[in-house]
Protein backbone atom coordinates (compact mmCIF):
# COMPACT_ATOMS: atom_id res chain seq x y z
CA UNK A 1 0.00 0.00 0.00
CA UNK A 2 2.80 2.44 0.92
CA UNK A 3 4.68 1.60 -2.27
CA UNK A 4 1.60 2.16 -4.43
CA UNK A 5 0.99 5.52 -2.74
CA UNK A 6 4.62 6.56 -3.30
CA UNK A 7 4.49 5.56 -6.95
CA UNK A 8 1.23 7.42 -7.39
CA UNK A 9 2.71 10.63 -5.98
CA UNK A 10 5.81 10.26 -8.15
CA UNK A 11 3.69 9.72 -11.25
CA UNK A 12 1.58 12.77 -10.43
CA UNK A 13 4.70 14.93 -9.94
CA UNK A 14 6.08 13.76 -13.30
CA UNK A 15 2.78 14.47 -15.08
CA UNK A 16 2.51 17.92 -13.50
CA UNK A 17 6.13 18.67 -14.40
CA UNK A 18 5.45 17.68 -17.99
CA UNK A 19 2.43 20.01 -18.17
CA UNK A 20 4.60 22.83 -16.80
CA UNK A 21 7.29 22.21 -19.42
CA UNK A 22 4.84 21.95 -22.30
CA UNK A 23 3.00 25.14 -21.44
CA UNK A 24 6.02 27.12 -22.71
CA UNK A 25 5.44 25.84 -26.26
CA UNK A 26 3.60 28.00 -28.79
CA UNK A 27 -0.01 26.86 -28.97
CA UNK A 28 0.20 25.56 -32.59
CA UNK A 29 3.06 23.25 -31.57
CA UNK A 30 1.39 22.24 -28.31
CA UNK A 31 -1.83 21.50 -30.22
CA UNK A 32 0.06 19.22 -32.60
CA UNK A 33 1.62 17.34 -29.67
CA UNK A 34 -1.83 16.99 -28.13
CA UNK A 35 -3.24 15.57 -31.35
CA UNK A 36 -0.40 13.04 -31.31
CA UNK A 37 -1.26 12.09 -27.74
CA UNK A 38 -4.88 11.62 -28.81
CA UNK A 39 -3.81 9.23 -31.57
CA UNK A 40 -1.84 7.24 -29.00
CA UNK A 41 -4.80 7.17 -26.60
CA UNK A 42 -7.01 5.89 -29.43
CA UNK A 43 -4.88 2.75 -29.63
CA UNK A 44 -4.10 2.35 -25.95
CA UNK A 45 -7.56 3.13 -24.55
CA UNK A 46 -9.52 0.40 -26.31
CA UNK A 47 -12.23 0.28 -23.65
CA UNK A 48 -12.92 4.03 -23.99
CA UNK A 49 -12.71 3.71 -27.77
CA UNK A 50 -15.50 1.15 -27.63
CA UNK A 51 -17.60 3.40 -25.39
CA UNK A 52 -17.20 6.33 -27.80
CA UNK A 53 -18.12 4.23 -30.82
CA UNK A 54 -21.14 2.77 -29.03
CA UNK A 55 -22.35 6.23 -27.99
CA UNK A 56 -22.04 7.47 -31.55
CA UNK A 57 -23.87 4.39 -32.83
CA UNK A 58 -26.76 5.08 -30.46
CA UNK A 59 -26.90 8.84 -31.08
CA UNK A 60 -26.25 8.85 -34.83
CA UNK A 61 -27.77 5.64 -36.24
CA UNK A 62 -28.00 7.34 -39.63
CA UNK A 63 -24.20 7.46 -39.89
CA UNK A 64 -22.29 4.53 -41.33
CA UNK A 65 -19.48 2.92 -39.34
CA UNK A 66 -16.59 4.69 -41.16
CA UNK A 67 -18.13 8.08 -40.33
CA UNK A 68 -18.57 7.15 -36.67
CA UNK A 69 -14.95 5.99 -36.50
CA UNK A 70 -13.74 9.24 -38.09
CA UNK A 71 -15.62 11.31 -35.52
CA UNK A 72 -14.44 9.10 -32.63
CA UNK A 73 -10.79 9.31 -33.71
CA UNK A 74 -11.06 13.07 -34.12
CA UNK A 75 -12.61 13.23 -30.64
CA UNK A 76 -9.56 11.49 -29.16
CA UNK A 77 -7.39 14.13 -30.81
CA UNK A 78 -9.35 16.87 -29.04
CA UNK A 79 -9.10 14.93 -25.78
CA UNK A 80 -5.31 14.74 -26.16
CA UNK A 81 -5.20 18.47 -26.71
CA UNK A 82 -7.43 19.19 -23.73
CA UNK A 83 -5.19 17.14 -21.44
CA UNK A 84 -1.92 18.79 -22.46
CA UNK A 85 -3.30 22.31 -22.85
CA UNK A 86 -4.48 22.21 -19.26
CA UNK A 87 -0.91 23.26 -18.48
CA UNK A 88 -1.70 26.63 -20.07
CA UNK A 89 -4.65 27.06 -17.71
CA UNK A 90 -2.51 26.21 -14.71
CA UNK A 91 0.72 28.03 -15.53
CA UNK A 92 0.43 30.55 -18.39
CA UNK A 93 0.37 34.23 -17.51
CA UNK A 94 -3.04 35.94 -17.33
CA UNK A 95 -1.97 38.12 -20.27
CA UNK A 96 -1.32 35.05 -22.43
CA UNK A 97 -4.61 33.46 -21.40
CA UNK A 98 -6.46 36.67 -22.26
CA UNK A 99 -4.99 36.52 -25.78
CA UNK A 100 -6.00 32.88 -26.24
CA UNK A 101 -9.59 32.90 -25.02
CA UNK A 102 -12.36 34.69 -26.96
CA UNK A 103 -15.66 35.25 -25.15
CA UNK A 104 -18.65 35.86 -27.41
CA UNK A 105 -22.43 36.15 -27.22
CA UNK A 106 -24.38 37.81 -24.41
CA UNK A 107 -21.35 38.17 -22.17
CA UNK A 108 -22.89 40.83 -19.94
CA UNK A 109 -26.04 38.95 -18.94
CA UNK A 110 -24.68 37.92 -15.53
CA UNK A 111 -23.60 41.47 -14.70
CA UNK A 112 -27.03 42.78 -15.70
CA UNK A 113 -28.79 40.15 -13.56
CA UNK A 114 -29.30 41.28 -9.96
CA UNK A 115 -30.64 37.93 -8.74
CA UNK A 116 -29.47 34.33 -8.70
CA UNK A 117 -27.64 32.96 -11.75
CA UNK A 118 -26.89 29.51 -13.16
CA UNK A 119 -24.47 28.74 -16.00
CA UNK A 120 -25.13 25.43 -17.75
CA UNK A 121 -21.80 24.04 -18.98
CA UNK A 122 -21.94 20.98 -21.28
CA UNK A 123 -19.01 18.58 -21.46
CA UNK A 124 -17.23 19.68 -24.60
CA UNK A 125 -13.49 18.99 -24.70
CA UNK A 126 -12.43 22.51 -23.74
CA UNK A 127 -14.94 23.13 -20.94
CA UNK A 128 -12.14 24.13 -18.50
CA UNK A 129 -11.60 27.28 -20.58
CA UNK A 130 -14.94 28.59 -19.41
CA UNK A 131 -13.20 29.81 -16.23
CA UNK A 132 -10.74 32.31 -17.76
CA UNK A 133 -13.26 33.23 -20.46
CA UNK A 134 -15.87 34.40 -17.96
CA UNK A 135 -13.30 35.79 -15.50
CA UNK A 136 -11.85 38.17 -18.09
CA UNK A 137 -15.18 39.12 -19.70
CA UNK A 138 -17.46 39.99 -16.76
CA UNK A 139 -17.48 40.63 -13.03
CA UNK A 140 -19.68 37.93 -11.51
CA UNK A 141 -17.83 34.94 -10.14
CA UNK A 142 -19.02 31.36 -10.12
CA UNK A 143 -18.90 28.25 -7.99
CA UNK A 144 -18.41 24.63 -9.02
CA UNK A 145 -19.38 21.36 -7.38
CA UNK A 146 -16.35 19.14 -7.74
CA UNK A 147 -15.21 15.61 -6.95
CA UNK A 148 -11.98 15.29 -4.96
CA UNK A 149 -9.15 13.47 -6.72
CA UNK A 150 -7.84 10.27 -5.17
CA UNK A 151 -4.24 11.36 -5.67
CA UNK A 152 -3.49 14.20 -3.19
CA UNK A 153 -0.63 15.58 -5.30
CA UNK A 154 -2.83 15.90 -8.36
CA UNK A 155 -5.69 17.24 -6.21
CA UNK A 156 -3.47 20.07 -4.91
CA UNK A 157 -2.22 20.98 -8.40
CA UNK A 158 -5.70 20.89 -9.89
CA UNK A 159 -7.16 23.11 -7.20
CA UNK A 160 -4.27 25.59 -7.33
CA UNK A 161 -4.49 25.81 -11.11
CA UNK A 162 -8.21 26.45 -11.04
CA UNK A 163 -8.10 28.89 -8.12
CA UNK A 164 -5.30 31.15 -9.33
CA UNK A 165 -7.43 33.49 -11.47
CA UNK A 166 -10.03 33.93 -8.73
CA UNK A 167 -12.89 33.28 -11.15
CA UNK A 168 -14.64 30.58 -9.15
CA UNK A 169 -14.88 28.90 -5.80
CA UNK A 170 -15.10 25.13 -5.39
CA UNK A 171 -17.52 23.17 -3.21
CA UNK A 172 -16.95 19.51 -2.42
CA UNK A 173 -19.66 17.25 -3.87
CA UNK A 174 -20.17 15.68 -0.44
CA UNK A 175 -20.55 18.97 1.46
CA UNK A 176 -24.35 19.01 1.14
CA UNK A 177 -26.77 21.70 0.03
CA UNK A 178 -25.99 24.44 2.57
CA UNK A 179 -22.70 25.64 1.02
CA UNK A 180 -24.44 25.75 -2.36
CA UNK A 181 -27.31 27.90 -1.10
CA UNK A 182 -24.86 30.13 0.76
CA UNK A 183 -22.83 30.68 -2.43
CA UNK A 184 -26.00 31.56 -4.38
CA UNK A 185 -27.03 34.04 -1.67
CA UNK A 186 -23.54 35.57 -1.80
CA UNK A 187 -24.00 36.29 -5.50
CA UNK A 188 -21.97 33.48 -7.08
CA UNK A 189 -23.26 31.94 -10.28
CA UNK A 190 -23.76 28.17 -10.15
CA UNK A 191 -21.56 26.56 -12.86
CA UNK A 192 -23.57 23.41 -13.50
CA UNK A 193 -22.09 20.66 -15.72
CA UNK A 194 -25.23 18.53 -15.64
CA UNK A 195 -25.01 16.46 -18.85
CA UNK A 196 -23.63 13.25 -17.36
CA UNK A 197 -25.06 10.02 -15.99
CA UNK A 198 -25.14 10.55 -12.21
CA UNK A 199 -27.29 7.48 -11.59
CA UNK A 200 -31.02 7.15 -10.93
CA UNK A 201 -31.21 9.41 -7.85
CA UNK A 202 -33.09 12.64 -8.61
CA UNK A 203 -33.08 11.75 -12.32
CA UNK A 204 -35.61 10.86 -14.97
CA UNK A 205 -35.15 9.00 -18.23
CA UNK A 206 -35.29 11.75 -20.82
CA UNK A 207 -34.59 11.21 -24.53
CA UNK A 208 -31.10 12.20 -25.62
CA UNK A 209 -30.75 11.68 -29.35
CA UNK A 210 -33.82 9.46 -28.99
CA UNK A 211 -32.23 7.22 -26.33
CA UNK A 212 -33.57 7.27 -22.74
CA UNK A 213 -30.83 8.85 -20.62
CA UNK A 214 -30.76 9.41 -16.86
CA UNK A 215 -31.00 13.20 -16.68
CA UNK A 216 -30.84 15.30 -13.52
CA UNK A 217 -34.03 17.08 -12.47
CA UNK A 218 -32.52 19.15 -9.64
CA UNK A 219 -31.09 21.95 -11.87
CA UNK A 220 -34.54 22.80 -13.21
CA UNK A 221 -36.08 22.65 -9.75
CA UNK A 222 -33.34 24.83 -8.32
CA UNK A 223 -33.70 27.35 -11.14
CA UNK A 224 -37.43 27.60 -10.44
CA UNK A 225 -37.29 27.67 -6.63
CA UNK A 226 -34.53 30.32 -6.51
CA UNK A 227 -35.83 32.32 -9.52
CA UNK A 228 -32.47 31.87 -11.24
CA UNK A 229 -31.53 33.26 -14.63
CA UNK A 230 -30.13 30.27 -16.53
CA UNK A 231 -27.57 30.80 -19.30
CA UNK A 232 -25.85 27.99 -21.24
CA UNK A 233 -22.12 28.42 -21.90
CA UNK A 234 -20.51 26.51 -24.78
CA UNK A 235 -16.73 26.12 -25.11
CA UNK A 236 -15.06 25.34 -28.43
CA UNK A 237 -11.39 24.52 -28.90
CA UNK A 238 -10.32 26.25 -32.12
CA UNK A 239 -8.02 24.57 -34.65
CA UNK A 240 -4.26 24.95 -34.35
CA UNK A 241 -3.11 28.00 -32.49
CA UNK A 242 -6.31 30.05 -32.74
CA UNK A 243 -7.21 29.59 -29.09
CA UNK A 244 -10.59 28.93 -27.52
CA UNK A 245 -14.09 30.35 -27.87
CA UNK A 246 -16.39 30.67 -24.86
CA UNK A 247 -19.86 31.46 -26.17
CA UNK A 248 -22.57 32.81 -23.88
CA UNK A 249 -25.88 31.64 -25.33
CA UNK A 250 -29.27 33.17 -24.76
CA UNK A 251 -31.23 31.49 -21.94
CA UNK A 252 -33.11 28.33 -22.91
CA UNK A 253 -36.75 29.43 -23.30
CA UNK A 254 -38.87 28.32 -20.37
CA UNK A 255 -36.07 26.64 -18.40
CA UNK A 256 -36.92 26.77 -14.70
CA UNK A 257 -40.61 26.49 -15.55
CA UNK A 258 -41.62 24.58 -12.45
CA UNK A 259 -41.90 21.38 -14.48
CA UNK A 260 -38.52 19.74 -13.89
CA UNK A 261 -39.13 17.02 -16.49
CA UNK A 262 -39.95 19.59 -19.17
CA UNK A 263 -36.82 21.52 -18.20
CA UNK A 264 -34.67 18.41 -18.62
CA UNK A 265 -36.24 17.73 -22.00
CA UNK A 266 -35.60 21.31 -23.10
CA UNK A 267 -31.96 21.14 -22.07
CA UNK A 268 -31.33 17.83 -23.83
CA UNK A 269 -32.94 19.16 -27.02
CA UNK A 270 -30.79 22.31 -26.84
CA UNK A 271 -27.65 20.24 -26.24
CA UNK A 272 -28.36 17.91 -29.16
CA UNK A 273 -28.35 20.90 -31.52
CA UNK A 274 -25.03 22.13 -30.14
CA UNK A 275 -23.45 18.66 -30.42
CA UNK A 276 -24.55 18.33 -34.04
CA UNK A 277 -22.66 21.55 -34.77
CA UNK A 278 -19.35 20.14 -33.40
CA UNK A 279 -19.73 16.40 -32.71
CA UNK A 280 -15.99 15.72 -32.53
CA UNK A 281 -15.58 17.80 -29.37
CA UNK A 282 -18.33 16.29 -27.22
CA UNK A 283 -17.34 13.87 -24.44
CA UNK A 284 -18.20 10.56 -26.12
CA UNK A 285 -15.89 8.53 -23.86
CA UNK A 286 -18.34 9.02 -20.97
CA UNK A 287 -20.86 6.20 -20.55
CA UNK A 288 -23.83 8.54 -20.88
CA UNK A 289 -26.35 5.67 -21.06
CA UNK A 290 -24.91 3.60 -18.21
CA UNK A 291 -28.09 3.79 -16.10
CA UNK A 292 -30.95 1.98 -17.81
CA UNK A 293 -34.68 1.95 -17.19
CA UNK A 294 -35.87 -1.02 -15.11
CA UNK A 295 -35.69 -4.25 -17.06
CA UNK A 296 -33.42 -2.93 -19.79
CA UNK A 297 -29.98 -4.47 -20.31
CA UNK A 298 -26.76 -2.46 -20.50
CA UNK A 299 -26.12 -0.90 -23.89
CA UNK A 300 -22.35 -1.25 -23.41
CA UNK A 301 -22.09 -5.04 -23.22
Amino acid sequence: MIRRGWLGRLGAHLAIGLLWLLHWLPLPLLAAVGQGLGALLWWLGRSRQKVALRNLELCFPEWDEPQRRRVARAHFGWLGRSLLERGLLWYASPARLARLVHTTGDVGLADRTPGAMMWLLPHFAGLEWMMPGMTFAQKRRGFVIYQRQRNPTFEAALKAGRDRLGGATFIDRHAGIRPILRAVRDGYAYINALDMDFGPKDSAFVPFFGVPAATLLSPGRMAHDLAMTVQPIEVTMLPGGQGYRVHCHDPIPGYGSGDALADAQAFNAWLEARIRAQPEQYLWVHRRFKTRPPGQASVYR
